[in-house]
């Protein structure tokens, strides 16, 4: 027997699609009237955070999202400068590090994270955002992160809104949580440690609690990352950040 519970019925998941809608479209209003000033201010410091964060030097293997400034994302491009770019100055956070970022291959929330070890490696979609071509220059398909041979033990993730409980309210594609639903299987299924969540955000999109809406395929985070600092949110992330 099937039980249905109240956030699956068909009238409570129209009333959280029709708050989400709202929701982001508040979000995309404040992220438009923000200073340039403050958000290159904003990304400077984020990207600091993350770069500073044990999890994230201690990590070997990581999925990272390339910022679109069309789509007011926080910027990720220092970031991956750093994952790419050797340097002896920095290469204790270089050391060993395997990126993988998305390619979006179809409007049915089909999303991949593919292996790249240079800028170089991306070129423009249709939407002008970059993302890998799929075979390297040698011809090669690059490695999907689905098919490796280890897990990843970080994903960093953008995101539209978020609150200190773990909530992430996407664009509306869902591509994020059907590829971290398809991700969590195989890790449970290959009986790897679970990776740690980590969204990025500016200070307008966080929320205060229970203002994000939740349908039950959204997948919360364990971290999030503000201006302001780090905030653990899961009980792996408050072990990691003490």
């Amino acid at each position: 027997m099937t039980t249905t519970t109240s956030a699956d019925h068909p009238l409570n998941l129209d009333a959280i699609f029709k708050q989400k809608k709202a929701l982001r479209s508040k979000v995309r209003r404040d992220l438009k009237s923000m200073d340039p000033t403050l958000r290159s201010k904003e990304d400077d410091a984020v990207q600091n955070l993350v770069l500073e964060a044990p999890w994230f030097k201690s990590c070997q293997k990581l999925c990272a999202y390339i910022s679109c400034s069309a789509l007011r994302e926080v910027d990720t491009s220092k970031l991956l400068a750093q994952i790419l770019n050797y340097s002896s100055k920095d290469d204790y956070l270089q050391m060993g590090k395997t990126l993988y970022v998305p390619r979006v291959e179809d409007k049915n929330s089909h999303m991949r994270m593919l292996k790249i070890s240079s800028m170089d490696d991306l070129i423009a979609n249709s939407m002008n955002i970059l993302e890998p071509a799929p075979m390297d220059a040698e011809g090669k398909e690059r490695e999907d992160v689905m098919l490796a041979d280890h897990p990843v033990d970080l994903l960093l993730l953008p995101g539209l809104a978020f609150d200190k409980s773990g909530r992430r309210l996407g664009r509306g594609g869902g591509y994020y949580d059907a590829f971290l639903t398809r991700y969590q299987g195989l890790v449970k299924e290959r009986k790897w440690k679970q990776p740690f969540l980590v969204a990025v955000s500016y200070s307008v999109q966080i929320m205060d609690e229970g203002v994000v809406p939740v349908t039950p395929n959204d997948v919360f985070v364990d971290a999030l990352v503000s201006p302001s600092g780090v905030i653990p949110i899961s009980a792996a992330a408050k072990a990691r950040c003490q």
